[in-house]
């Protein structure tokens, strides 16, 4: 039986100052701060193409404009999350750009609480290499500099580019999954939407979706899931009530003791696989750049399932508490696995739980 601890969450507080934030988005979405210091000042469209760059600035605004972080040379995920660099379908950001014929399939998710795109390919064109099942980025990382360090995701979803604050990617030698939370409410936060610590999960359950898409180009309109490792069990005074599952984890402190966190026992699906609808397809994704006969620096630009609601709660909304049957959006106008995404690539530090809230414990986990 699952270790759970019950979240009651009428309020959450953000670690991002309110006063900091753009005041058409919820506090705790838009990043504060600069850019890395390998980023240019903003998010840019026909940048020169640099297949040397070190820029860790990605771009997630549609199905053939959108990028990832993946190691600068040939290495494994898990020995270059530091450092790892943006590669671009488009020509953007001073980024690398990803050759034409690298994904074989790709589907691209708009919701009301984040913007989500999975695919799959020959991602070794991305100097990871064949066998290596990857690992888990986000702009947090073991030493909370961020994996990468000074990494940066922006998105024109919601009408412009933004820069947000908390983002996950899962990518290996021949898949990828990719969220950017681009909203919150007074129940899912931005930080619990991309919750990042479910590294040895995968894709499919840290993000789920339709993830039969190998061969298929899709861009649709989704659900929204409930952040990862929830569980709705009951609804008290109109507030969902959740059980959340925190992955086992043993590490050891300076002073050499052993630690261990986390349940003993792990489940084997998430709380719902979120639908999609009003889907679009393209025959593939191309720059139109051929990469064969483009020096390292150069002036180029190219061209451009089942639903279930467990619990008797409602799903998430972005009005409130969960009380709507479909959502709708009020406020920010967007280890190994053999799933490429189940890896258990960083070290998280001590877990720290706090207290009782109204006679339901609240959870502060993992970071």
């Amino acid at each position: 039986m699952l270790s759970f601890a019950f979240i009651a969450l009428a309020a959450l507080v953000s670690t991002t100052p309110a006063s900091a934030q753009n005041t058409n988005f919820p506090p705790g979405v838009l990043a504060t701060g600069t850019q890395g210091i390998t980023n240019p000042p903003q998010a840019t469209m026909g940048t020169p193409i640099n297949q040397t760059s070190m820029a860790r600035l990605l771009s997630v605004n549609s199905i053939d404009d959108f990028c990832l972080f993946a190691p600068p040379t040939l290495q494994d995920i898990a020995d270059s999350e530091t450092f790892e660099v943006a590669w671009c379908t488009q020509p953007r950001n001073n980024a690398r750009l990803i050759p034409d014929g690298t994904f074989t399939g790709v589907s691209f998710l708009k919701t009301d609480f984040y913007v989500q795109v999975m695919g799959y390919g020959d991602l070794t064109k991305l100097n990871i290499p064949a066998g290596d099942f990857g690992g888990e980025l986000d702009p947090h990382g073991a030493l909370g500099d961020g994996n990468p360090v000074g990494g940066n995701v922006t998105s024109n979803i919601t009408g412009s580019d933004q820069s947000f604050a908390e983002w996950m990617l899962y990518i290996g030698n021949n898949q990828f999954c990719l969220r950017v939370c681009t909203n919150a409410n007074s129940t899912y936060s931005a930080a619990f939407m991309c919750w990042h610590e479910l590294d040895e999960m995968g894709c499919s359950f840290v993000m789920p979706g339709n993830y039969n898409i190998n061969g298929t180009f899709e861009t649709c309109e989704a659900e929204v899931a409930y952040p990862p490792g929830w569980y709705p069990t009951a609804t008290v005074n109109g507030t969902p009530v959740f059980s959340t599952f925190a992955q086992r984890f043993t590490g050891t402190l300076a002073g050499g003791s052993v630690y261990t966190v986390g349940d003993l026992a792990t489940p084997t699906a998430p709380a719902m696989i979120p639908s999609s609808s009003a889907c679009t397809t393209t025959a593939t994704i191309s720059n139109g750049i051929n990469l064969a006969g483009t020096s390292p620096t150069s002036g180029a630009s190219g061209s451009s399932g089942a639903t279930s609601n467990a619990g008797g709660t409602t799903k998430p909304t972005a009005t409130g508490s969960g009380s709507a049957s479909n959502p709708s959006s009020t406020s920010g106008s967007s280890s190994t696995n053999s799933n490429a995404a189940g890896m258990n690539a960083q070290i998280y530090p001590m877990v720290t739980l706090v207290s009782v809230l109204t006679g339901v414990a609240a959870v502060a986990l993992f970071h």
